[in-house]
């Protein structure tokens, strides 16, 4: 079965907003205030530890053991408000209903630890609409390493020889690398302008697109 697995952040869904309030709830314990705001979705989507790499250094603050002690926190606080501000990017159900539709089986692998992505899809209305999800957690290893999102094929019963991968970053571009499958990177999420540099096998302006472009390449 010809199978498309899709990143989560930044690539279905705009999660930015909830991923930075969270980020500030840490700086203001740390007695910083909101370092971090808008013009900075791309470091949100960067993960967790990105945000307050990011944030501490801007601030002349950092340090790797601030870095790992409150990255607990900034789980919880996220976990507490997963759905203020996230929301689906247009078109992308109704892209993952076209491809359905034709035979495609799909699933989503992420670097958000699996429970959290869980919870946000849920809050969202379209957790059950994918047939496997894969997480940070979910194996002993994350994106880039191929096996998650061989994993996330492997359990909607895809063929690993005729899947693909959408997503946002170099991270799931190198993912694609090393699975030996096509990489498709969207152009309308925080960090679009920066994905044709990436060199992808396809990239994909609006999802209204990605029926034709998933049969193009995994005729």
């Amino acid at each position: 079965m010809r199978t498309v697995i899709f990143d989560l952040d930044g690539t279905l869904a705009d999660t930015s907003g909830d991923l930075l309030a969270a980020a500030n709830v840490c700086f203001r314990d740390m007695g910083l205030g909101d370092v971090l705001g808008p013009g900075d979705e791309s470091v949100a989507l960067g993960g967790g530890r990105r945000m307050l790499e990011t944030g501490l250094k801007r601030c002349d603050r950092y340090d790797p053991a601030v870095v790992d002690a409150y990255y607990a926190k900034l789980l919880e606080a996220y976990d507490a408000a997963i759905d203020v501000h996230s929301f689906m990017f247009d078109g992308a159900m109704e892209a993952v209903e076209a491809l359905k539709a034709d035979g495609f089986a799909v699933g989503i692998c992420t670097n958000k630890p699996e429970a959290l992505a869980r919870k946000l899809f849920t809050s969202l209305g379209v957790l059950d609409a994918f047939g496997s999800l894969v997480g940070a957690d979910t194996l002993p290893v994350r994106k880039p390493d191929p096996a998650p999102f061989f994993e996330a094929v492997d359990r909607v019963s895809g063929d690993r020889a005729r899947s693909l991968l959408v997503g946002d970053s170099d991270t799931d571009r190198n993912t694609a690398a090393n699975a030996g499958v096509p990489s498709v990177l969207v152009t309308f999420g925080p960090s679009g302008d920066d994905m044709a540099a990436l060199s992808p096998d396809a990239l994909l302006d609006d999802f209204a697109d990605l029926h034709a472009l998933a049969a193009r390449l995994l005729a």
